[in-house]
């Protein structure tokens, strides 16, 4: 259970507290409150990304990094630290949406995907992608384009491209080889390029951004979790 700073304690300044990564962890593991929640805002952005790459519906993502970050906080005991938390963290959210597309038969893990799926050309953007992209920021329209592609680009690209991880992080979280990163990160790119050819650039980085709204319900709906665990 998480426990919430004991009721009129003036909360520490933030000059003299100490938030490093290492310090959070240590004090979430003291079920401290402020400290998870602290962890929680400052990587729900990439974990959003992660899970979004995978499923669809808002409120299934929602839920599913929920139950990610309280199987985080549940078993902070075996993080090592080999391994940085977003990245640890990233991983549980992988595992909790692909549990959720095993229930659906979809595939059994992410190494497991159809490889026949990769050489397979990406989803049309529809039948006429310039009229549909029209009246529409290039961010949607890059958002549009990254959903049309199989699971197994969209994921590595999300990660690599708009999470900005490197290839072994990304090879870590999905449990796969770096040559398969890379591979499909390539695969990937020239799928998205025949798509979007110039118009993409830097714009991809905005991409599947998480607001503040959502965020703050993800992180209420987190800690009443673990205030009843």
């Amino acid at each position: 259970m998480l426990y919430p700073p004991s009721a009129g304690t003036a909360p520490t300044p933030p000059s003299a507290r100490d938030d490093t990564e290492e310090a959070l962890i240590a004090r979430a593991r003291n079920h401290d409150a402020t400290a998870f929640e602290l962890l929680m805002r400052r990587h729900n952005q990439r974990v959003y990304r992660v899970v979004r790459s995978l499923l669809r519906d808002a409120s299934e993502i929602e839920d599913v990094m929920q139950q990610a970050y309280v199987q985080a906080f549940v078993h902070l005991d075996q993080f090592a630290g080999a391994a940085r938390w977003p990245t640890w963290v990233c991983r549980i959210a992988i595992n909790e949406a692909l549990a959720r597309l095993r229930q659906r038969g979809r595939f059994v893990s992410f190494e497991a995907l159809n490889e026949q799926q990769m050489r397979e050309e990406p989803k049309a953007l529809g039948a006429d992608p310039e009229r549909e992209a029209a009246g529409h920021e290039l961010g949607s329209m890059v958002e549009q384009a990254v959903d049309a592609l199989p699971d197994n680009y969209r994921t590595v690209l999300i990660l690599r491209e708009i999470e900005g991880m490197n290839t072994a992080e990304v090879a870590e979280v999905l449990a796969v080889e770096p040559d398969v990163i890379k591979t499909r990160l390539h695969r990937a790119r020239q799928a998205l390029r025949g798509a979007l050819q110039s118009r993409v650039g830097e714009e991809i980085k905005t991409a599947y951004a998480f607001g503040n709204e959502r965020c703050d319900r993800v992180v209420r709906a987190v800690l009443a979790r673990l205030a009843r665990h």
